[in-house]
């Protein structure tokens, strides 16, 4: 615990501090996003903080090589090499679309390009649930396709719904820590085997990145992460998840012969319950322009965020209610998988999720007058293909 801790404080200071270098880069490059119609903000705002975010990803694997407990995950594997590969390609990526633009199929092309480095860095989903509480095997190039497809998915979900001061970075937090419990308790469940360390380690240096860049972020953002930033945050999501996936149905008994169906298909539920609000936001925008006969890029205002500021919320109010509804799925499917108890675990997050309903829906408790709609400033909305 010691070691996964000193990883994330170094992610999260080396990205602190060069985040500032990062706002004078963007501003000397020309790299700043300039509000539009579907913007919150409404002043010129510098993009590229996903290369603060890399640069603290970077150092916090590096970091990790030299601990003694750590360092196994490095030895005989190309995880390493492959997330410093697949992430540096998503981070180039973003910077070119946030100063000059990028098509969708280029976008699309590069981020499958992002997923078979992380296949040959070793993360893969190995297997899907089936009926009656079996699983389905997967041949190796239905492997690869999955995995790739996961990919694709999760960096397009962070990207959907990075539009509010720090929501991307507050999401990818809350994600990242939930993904990293779960990966811990692996670690217990299967016996402190080395080879369960890698899921942990991911999830802590995510944490480290996203918990550095928020206080420049955070509402009114000095500094917008970008493209770079939030494909980068889907992508680190979607290797700490994918490397989770069926370790315990492959590594240890606890299943019980495939009886206790929550254990057997914990890794997916916790997948599913951290990736939900962005994949829902992902979800809602493709249906609401295909129904209008739109590209599923085509961009609008109609995302999750919107509609908390549209019904009354403030900024920062609606910022924080998504990152409570992230918080209560995330932290209670984790909890669900490994609390013996799961009576104790429904309640809490049956309550957690009235509290959240309540919160959301306080504004159309009362009629808003018109003073009460303002414009907020610094506000972000970052550009994303799609992204509101």
């Amino acid at each position: 615990m010691r070691e996964y801790v000193l990883t994330l404080l170094v992610a999260a200071a080396v990205t602190y501090v060069l985040t500032p270098l990062v706002r004078r880069f963007a501003i000397a490059v020309g790299a700043m996003h300039a509000a539009r119609d579907r913007d919150v903000h409404v002043v010129p705002t510098p993009l590229l903080g996903g290369f603060a975010m890399y640069a603290g990803l970077a150092a916090g694997l590096v970091v990790a090589s030299q601990l003694p407990s750590l360092n196994s995950v490095f030895a005989d594997t190309n995880m390493a090499k492959g997330l410093l590969l697949a992430g540096g390609l998503v981070v180039v990526m973003g910077f070119v679309d946030d100063r000059w633009g990028m098509g969708v199929i280029s976008k699309l092309a590069g981020q499958v390009a992002a997923g078979v480095i992380l296949v040959w860095s070793g993360a893969e989903v190995t297997w899907l649930p089936a009926p009656h509480g079996t699983t389905l095997g997967l041949t190796s190039d239905q492997q690869i396709a999955v995995t790739i497809l996961v990919v694709v998915i999760t960096i397009n979900a962070v990207n959907f719904i990075d539009g509010l001061d720090g929501l991307a970075a507050g999401i990818g937090l809350i994600s990242a820590g939930a993904s990293g419990m779960f990966a811990i308790g692996l670690v217990q469940r299967v016996g402190n085997d080395p080879s369960a360390y890698s899921p942990a380690l991911l999830s802590a240096v995510l944490a480290g990145a996203c918990l550095g860049f928020l206080p420049h972020n955070f509402n009114p953002a000095r500094i917008f992460m970008g493209d770079s930033g939030s494909m980068l945050i889907g992508l680190m999501l979607a290797a700490a998840t994918t490397s989770e996936s069926g370790r315990l149905f492959i590594n240890g008994d606890d299943t019980g012969g495939g009886s206790d169906l929550l254990a057997l298909f914990a890794p997916v539920v916790v997948l599913l319950a951290v990736v939900f609000v962005p994949l829902l936001d992902l979800l809602m925008a493709v249906i609401r322009r295909t129904r209008k006969g739109l590209s599923p890029f085509s961009p609008d205002k109609m995302h999750l965020h919107h509609r908390l500021l549209e019904i009354g919320h403030s900024h920062r109010r609606a910022v924080l209610l998504i990152y409570l509804w992230a918080a209560v799925l995330a932290f209670g499917a984790v909890a669900l998988a490994l609390i013996d108890d799961p009576f104790v675990v429904l309640w809490s997050v049956g309550v957690g999720l009235v509290v959240a309903v309540l919160a959301t829906a306080v504004p159309r408790a009362r009629q808003p007058r018109p003073t009460d709609r303002r414009t907020t400033k610094g506000s972000s909305g970052n550009r994303a293909p799609g992204a509101g």
